[in-house]
C-alpha cells in the first residue's frame, strides 16, 4: 500500500475516480493559519503573558497539531516561564478561539481558489465529501458559515475534528474515524491536505493525498503525495460534472 501510494497520478483523475474527498480544514479550505497567530497574539496579551509569535515563530510551531499542545510545547521551551496550569491553557484556548471567529466574522478569509469549484463538482458529480481535521468544530463552524452559508454541514456526510479523537496528526486517527464513519475503504477516498503533518496522517491510515501548498507549508516535502498543486483552481479547471464510477 505504501508504495503505491508513491505513484503519482493527474490530479483530475485522482479526483474524479474516488468515492469521497475528505479535505482538511486550516491551509487548505482557506489560508486560516494567519489569522490563528494574531489570535494566539491576541489572547497572549489579555492573559499578561510577553509572549508574542512571528511568523517564523508561528511556522516552526506548526509543527506541533493543536492549539493547546502548540502553546504547551512553547512554554516549554522557555527556561525562565512562569508556571502554566491546565485552567490556564484552556483560558488562553478560549480567548485564542473567540477571537478567532470575531476575526473570520469580518469576511477577511475567503476559501481557497477552486475549493468552491470543487466541491460543486464533486456533488454534481455524486461523490462523498468529508472533513477531518486537528481544529476545533467551532473553527470549522466559523469559517465554513462564513464561507459557504449556515446550512454548510448539510453538504458534508462527516466531520471528524481533533477533539473527536484520542491523537491529532500525524497519527492517523482522525482519518480512521473518518473512512469508519463513511464506511469505505482507503483507497476508494482521497484526502486533500497542505502540510507534512496532514500528508504523513493520510497516508498512515492508507489514503493517497492531493496537497495544495499552502502559505505556512509550501517548502515541505511532499514527495509521498500522489499529486501537488499550488491550488485547487488548477483542478477546478478540468474538473467535469458527469458522474464517476465509484461515486455511491
Amino acid at each position: 500500500m505504501q508504495a503505491e501510494a508513491l505513484v503519482s497520478v493527474p490530479a483530475d483523475e485522482l479526483i474524479r475516480r474516488a468515492a469521497a474527498l475528505i479535505f482538511d480544514v486550516d491551509g487548505t479550505l482557506a489560508e486560516t493559519e494567519e489569522l490563528h497567530r494574531q489570535a494566539f497574539n491576541h489572547a497572549f496579551a489579555r492573559h499578561g503573558l510577553d509572549w508574542q509569535w512571528d511568523r517564523t515563530v508561528y511556522k516552526d510551531l506548526l509543527r506541533v497539531t493543536g492549539g493547546k499542545e502548540r502553546m504547551r510545547a512553547y512554554h516549554g521551551r522557555l527556561d525562565t516561564a512562569s508556571p502554566l496550569t491546565d485552567a490556564d491553557i484552556a483560558e488562553l484556548h478560549r480567548i485564542k478561539t473567540a477571537h478567532y471567529a470575531e476575526l473570520i466574522e469580518t469576511g477577511c478569509c475567503p476559501l481557497r481558489p477552486g475549493v468552491i469549484e470543487l466541491l460543486a463538482a464533486a456533488k454534481a458529480r455524486g461523490q462523498r465529501l468529508a472533513i477531518a481535521t486537528t481544529t476545533s468544530h467551532g473553527n470549522i463552524d466559523a469559517l465554513l458559515s462564513q464561507a459557504l452559508g449556515a446550512s454548510w454541514a448539510a453538504a458534508f456526510d462527516t466531520i471528524v475534528a481533533g477533539d473527536d479523537v484520542s491523537h491529532k496528526k500525524p497519527a492517523p486517527d482522525v482519518y480512521l474515524e473518518t473512512l469508519a464513519r463513511l464506511k469505505l475503504g482507503a483507497a476508494a477516498c482521497v484526502a486533500i491536505e497542505d502540510s507534512a503533518n496532514g500528508l504523513i496522517s493520510a497516508s498512515r491510515a492508507g489514503i493517497p493525498v492531493l496537497i495544495t501548498r499552502s502559505m505556512f507549508f509550501r517548502d515541505e516535502d511532499f514527495s509521498a503525495a500522489r499529486c501537488v498543486l499550488d491550488d485547487l483552481s488548477e483542478l477546478a479547471a478540468n474538473q467535469k460534472f458527469g458522474k464517476q464510477p465509484h461515486a455511491q
